[in-house]
């Protein structure tokens, strides 16, 4: 259920009989022909589509991250380190403070990990409550699935092509493209990194069929699923 379609008597509730939450984090930065906003898209479907049988709220989506390196691409909306960590930490707090004990972070967007990193130290704070950071992508067994379908997969390419991430009359190019280094793209200046990658897919494929790209997205939910529910301390 999504915090949206709730009012606060009904969140108060709510915490009388259970006391997790998922809060969904992506980015707005260039996908290549996919919608700028496929990071967000993908963190907060894959962690309603998780929750929804369990009964645990969703909060609202954090749909900007930590993008520098695609500022050359229109669009794209990048926060600084200090502040992203801040504003997480600040929404955990909130939570934690209405009487959430576990929360779960789902991230679609790699940039985001540092947020990860901080989670420890604020938790050093708060010995009462537990957060996982899931990033659902490359989880192990999302992750596997992926490989299974197609080992040449990137940002931008068709691991990130499903039905929802789709613009209307946009159409992919039929080739794969050849698969470019990450680490040079984060060791240069935003213009260079358009200059090195072009429309901004990383490599491969743009597009695969929709029945392997459903079954990668079952594969995903149903991990995420059991990471709401399953072995917390």
């Amino acid at each position: 259920m999504k915090i949206c379609d709730m009012n606060w008597k009904q969140v108060e509730s709510y915490l009388e009989r259970d006391d997790r939450a998922v809060l969904p984090i992506g980015s707005t930065e260039q996908h290549a022909q996919l919608s700028l906003c496929t990071d967000y898209l993908l963190a907060e479907r894959v962690a309603i589509d998780a929750a929804e049988p369990l009964g645990i709220p969703v909060f609202p989506g954090l749909p900007y991250g930590i993008s520098p390196y695609f500022m050359g691409y229109p669009g794209t909306v990048t926060l600084s380190v200090e502040t992203y960590v801040r504003l997480v930490r600040e929404i955990l707090e909130s939570l934690v403070s209405h009487g959430f004990r576990r929360i779960v972070v789902v991230n679609g967007h790699g940039g985001n990990i540092p947020a990860q990193s901080m989670i420890p130290d604020w938790l050093a704070t708060r010995p009462d409550a537990a957060v996982k950071f899931h990033n659902w992508w490359n989880a192990p067994a999302t992750w596997a699935k992926v490989m299974a379908t197609d080992p040449a997969a990137s940002h931008a390419s068709w691991m990130e092509n499903f039905p929802w991430t789709r613009i209307a009359g946009v159409a992919y190019p039929p080739d794969s493209k050849p698969m470019n280094d990450m680490s040079r793209m984060r060791s240069t200046s935003p213009s260079r990194v358009r200059e090195f990658i072009g429309d901004g897919n990383l490599g491969g494929l743009y597009q695969r069929p929709d029945e392997e790209m459903l079954a990668i997205w079952q594969t995903g939910v149903e991990e995420t699923r059991r990471v709401i529910a399953e072995d917390w301390l």
